[in-house]
């Protein structure tokens, strides 16, 4: 599992309202950061769902607040949020749900049965924020970005994954949330999730390859950044796949795109390192 710089707060904040509860440009850390431990049973694992609520600080956008508010119900528990309806408007897919009848008028409500309450919270954060927790902040110090500082013991691994009923098991949240992004048309929480995960560290294989399958699965064959995300970190940490299990069973599996573009990349990566040992020296020109 990841070991990241993540804040964990028994009661995190959200827009709920009930309580029904290239290469990459961001890649994953390298081979030391993928963990070699055993994976636990997905059936162990039950799903962990916090609840959130929202003050008038936090959501305070001008005239957006005057908007009408628009329930959503989302998942397969049926639990509420509510959002002003600009702020959803701000995604194409909620603006064209809004406009084109797809809301129950008399509620106002949208229903959202296949999405994961713990993701679309996030995308909501992210609609009012610009972030979502954790968020991306400047050390200016080293002048790089990190996700906003932990203590070691509230570094827990579950902080960077979710588990998601669709597959019965555990995945990165940050590449869920991108497919989510690209769901609801939002390119720059695309961008930001993507960046996210380049600063994990530490994660199990198997919860990688499934995170891999799933976003092939949730994203179209012309995506170049997530697809290509994974292929890369595959790539650059083989020595500990190729002695994974769930790596073998995967692959004796098949049948996915997933594979037929890893043998692909591999090929490319070959082929790179052949041409740079066979190019004479004397013909390499330096600056």
């Amino acid at each position: 599992m990841f070991s990241t710089s993540r804040r964990h707060e028994s009661s995190t904040k959200s827009f709920s309202k009930g309580h029904k509860a290239s290469k990459s440009s961001a890649s994953f850390s390298k081979d030391s950061g993928i963990s070699k431990r055993k994976h636990e049973s997905r059936h162990q694992r039950r799903p962990t769902m916090t609840s959130m609520t929202s003050n008038s600080g936090d959501t305070t956008m001008g005239d957006n607040m005057a908007s009408p508010i628009v329930t959503l119900v989302v998942g397969s528990e049926q639990r509420l949020f509510a959002a002003h309806e600009d702020v959803l408007s701000n995604s194409p897919f909620f603006n064209h749900a809004l406009r084109n009848g797809y809301m129950d008028a008399a509620s106002k409500r949208i229903s959202l049965p296949d999405e994961e309450p713990e993701i679309f919270s996030s995308v909501l954060e992210f609609l009012y924020k610009g972030d979502y927790t954790p968020r991306l902040v400047h050390n200016k110090r080293r002048n790089s970005y990190e996700l906003e500082a932990a203590s070691e013991e509230q570094r827990a691994a579950v902080e960077s994954t979710v588990y998601h009923r669709g597959i019965d098991g555990d995945l990165l949240k940050d590449t869920v949330i991108y497919c989510a992004a690209e769901k609801y048309g939002l390119d720059e929480l695309k961008k930001l999730s993507l960046r996210k995960q380049g600063l994990q560290s530490g994660i199990q294989c198997s919860t990688i390859l499934a995170s891999a399958r799933y976003a092939y699965a949730n994203t179209p064959d012309t995506d170049s950044k997530l697809r290509a995300h994974y292929l890369a970190l595959i790539i650059r940490s083989r020595s500990t796949f190729k002695r994974s299990g769930t790596m073998q069973l995967e692959m004796y599996n098949g049948g996915t795109q997933l594979f037929f573009d890893l043998f692909v990349a591999l090929c490319n990566h070959v082929d790179d390192i052949s041409t740079a040992q066979n190019t004479p020296r004397s013909n390499r020109h330096f600056s």
